[in-house]
C-alpha cells in the first residue's frame, strides 16, 4: 500500500508524543490520521475511522495498549481482530516485550521513534 493512502490511528496518552508521531507520519506523506488517548477511546475511534494500521503506546490509563490489542484480537469482526498494530513505548524491558510480542503485532518501536524506523515498520505492516 502506498503510504499516502494509509489510514493510521495513533494511540498515546502523552500529547507531546502524539503530536510528534502525527507530525512524523505527515513527513512520510500519510495524511489520513486520527488520534486517541487510550485503548478505550481507540476502540470507539476505530468504528468510524477504520484505519489500516494502529500505532499504540503500551502504558496508558484507563485501558493500556496491551489490553487494547487483546480486545482487538478477541473481536468478532475480522476487520478489527486482524488489524495491523505496531507498539510504541519508551519501555523496552524484557518483561514488557514478552507480554507484547505474542499479541500478533508488526513490531515494537522504542519512543521517540526515528523517522526511518517508523517508515520501515509501517511499510512492512502495510505490505
Amino acid at each position: 500500500m502506498n503510504l499516502i493512502l494509509a489510514r493510521v490511528l495513533v494511540v498515546d496518552d502523552d500529547e507531546v508524543m502524539r503530536t510528534f508521531v502525527v507530525n512524523s507520519l505527515r513527513r512520510l506523506g500519510i495524511q489520513s490520521i486520527e488520534t486517541a488517548t487510550d485503548g478505550a477511546s481507540a476502540l470507539r475511534t476505530m468504528v468510524t475511522f477504520r484505519p489500516n494500521l494502529v500505532l499504540t503506546d503500551i502504558h496508558m490509563k484507563p485501558m493500556d495498549g496491551l489490553e487494547f490489542v487483546q480486545q482487538l484480537r478477541a473481536h468478532a469482526n475480522p476487520l478489527i481482530n486482524e488489524m495491523k498494530v505496531i507498539f510504541m513505548s519508551a519501555d523496552a524491558s524484557a518483561a514488557t516485550l514478552q507480554e507484547a510480542m505474542p499479541l500478533g503485532t508488526y513490531g515494537y518501536i522504542v519512543k521517540p521513534p526515528r523517522l526511518d524506523t517508523l517508515k520501515a515498520k509501517i511499510e512492512l505492516a502495510l505490505r
